[in-house]
């Protein structure tokens, strides 16, 4: 199957999986291997990854040699906040320039605040950056932010930590349609099948966190996402069957029944 390509490095799993909310960095560890993710998102403001050497640091766990660390902004609700943020990854990333920017605009629903969002993207692909942006699954939005030079669009699926799956494919699809650069559904996910439909509609790939670090088996459902992503990857390639409304027709060849 072929590669995800995100700024001109290869990839070949298109699961990208979130390190927050588990119990502790081993289940992290544990449930990454189990998706064969190789990008994992770390959120700058609620994960040491060398701000404090006091603590356990979660790099230990996911070494950068084996993994892509894709620092985030979530918590940032100003593009400035944002900018910062991404500015101190950096630095404590030696350098590294992918990264997932988000500016959220409501703390109540954690929606995207997409004036910002925007501001914030124009600002971090000047500097350098290889932004990839979660954004509203608005198709007009998502083309400026790939205009804007951003590497990747990342539109909702439902509401972060939700669970609701996708409320929108039409949006989604509309979105897939007209970008040139990889699109990837982030948020909303909640169990494999969400993940195989967002593939089947032509996503380049699905990032999730709650869906797995959440249930009662983080490892076990990163394992059935891995399979989930592979499996809608190869049905969307493949090509589905086209849907015909109250028009049977039968699975076996009809010529040369016996008896007739």
């Amino acid at each position: 199957m072929q590669a995800l390509t995100l700024a001109g490095r290869s990839y070949a799993s298109r699961l990208l999986i979130g390190t927050g909310k588990y119990k502790d960095f081993d289940e992290t560890r544990q449930a990454v291997e189990a998706s064969g993710a190789e990008i994992v998102t770390v959120a700058i403001r609620r994960t040491n990854i060398g701000q404090d050497p006091k603590q356990p640091n979660l790099l230990d766990a996911l070494p950068p040699s084996r993994y892509t660390i894709l620092p985030n902004t979530a918590g940032c609700y100003t593009a400035e906040d944002a900018v910062r943020t991404l500015r101190l990854a950096r630095e404590l990333l030696d350098g590294h320039a992918l990264v997932k920017l988000e500016v959220l605009g409501d703390p109540n629903n954690l929606f995207p605040n997409m004036p910002e969002t925007l501001k914030a993207a124009a600002t971090l692909v000047k500097e350098g950056f290889e932004v990839m942006v979660y954004c509203a699954d608005d198709p007009i939005q998502a083309k400026m932010l790939e205009e804007s030079g951003c590497v990747a669009v990342m539109p909702l699926a439902s509401l972060i930590g939700s669970g609701m799956g996708i409320v929108n494919p039409w949006n989604l699809a509309l979105i897939v349609e007209r970008a040139r650069i990889p699109v990837l559904v982030d948020a909303g996910v909640g169990t494999a099948s969400d993940a195989a439909v967002a593939m089947e509609l032509g996503c380049d790939g699905v990032l999730m966190n709650s869906a797995i670090a959440l249930a009662q088996n983080p490892v076990l459902m990163a394992s059935a996402m891995k399979k989930a992503v592979e499996a809608g990857r190869e049905a969307f390639l493949a090509g589905r069957m086209a849907k015909k409304l109250y028009h049977a027709a039968p699975s076996s060849p009809t010529g040369g029944l016996i008896g007739s």
